[in-house]
Order: structure tokens, then sequence, then C-alpha cells
């Protein structure tokens, strides 16, 4: 999963940046995807701008935007967020935006690696990818 949180608004240089990241995360940094694989993001403009998808072109990412207001995505996005807020957010430092935000990445590294997920089997993502799909992580 690729994300941004800042205490600002975003702009397409954020998604752009962020699928960079992604693809380096999953594929190593000098690698892309052999075939084109699935971005997934909202309808924003920032996600429907003409660099950001010239961006995904480049990197083998086929843009898919969740239907506008689509129950079943905004579904998964909450169901999301309220696990961050029960999760991690219930004993984090509140203190100030900027505490919260840098907590983010360690809760989002947890999601990924540690935490356990029904749908997957009560594996974390990464272990599902490693044990059912036989995907090593980049790195690994």
């Amino acid at each position: 999963m690729a994300w941004v949180a800042v205490p600002r608004d975003l702009c397409a240089a954020d998604i752009q940046q962020r699928m960079h990241q992604a693809v380096a995360h999953r594929f190593g940094a000098s690698h892309q995807p052999a075939v084109p694989i699935q971005w997934l993001s909202d309808n924003g403009s920032i996600c429907k701008a003409l660099d950001t998808l010239a961006t995904a072109e480049r990197l083998h990412l086929e843009p898919i935007t969740t239907p506008v207001a689509s129950p079943e995505s905004n579904g998964m996005a909450e169901a999301f967020v309220n696990t961050l807020k029960r999760d991690y957010g219930s004993g984090a430092d509140r203190g100030s935006a900027a505490a919260l935000l840098e907590q983010v990445s360690t809760w989002i590294a947890d999601y990924n690696a540690v935490a356990p997920h029904s749908a997957l089997g009560f594996r974390s993502p990464m272990q599902y990818r490693s044990e059912v799909l036989d995907v090593v992580p980049a790195g690994a």
C-alpha cells in the first residue's frame, strides 16, 4: 500500500511520488512490473490528472478509479480508517497533528507486515503474498 498524510492539500505530484514508491517497494528500485498491474485510487482530480496518468503508464500501472459515491469503496476506506483508529490511534501520541503524522508510517508497516487479517487466513498481507502467492517482497 502506498499512502500519503501531510498537513496540507495534496497535489498530483504527491500521487505520482506514491506511484514510484509503491512500484519500487514491490518490485525493487530498478524494476517495474512485467505486465500492467492495477493502481486503485479515488476520482479526485489529482488522481486523474494527465501527468498522473502518464506516470502510471511509464510505471506499467493501469489506473482504476472507484465508482463515484461507491458504497463498496467507501466501506473499505472507512473500515481501514476505523482499524487504524482502533488498533493504532487509541494508544498514540495525539498531542499535535505533527506528532500523529510521524507515527503513521509505523502503523502502516505493522498493518502490512505483522497484523493478522481475517480475510487472509489471519496472516499479514506480506505473509499472505509470500506464502500463498509465492511473491518475495523487494529487498528480502
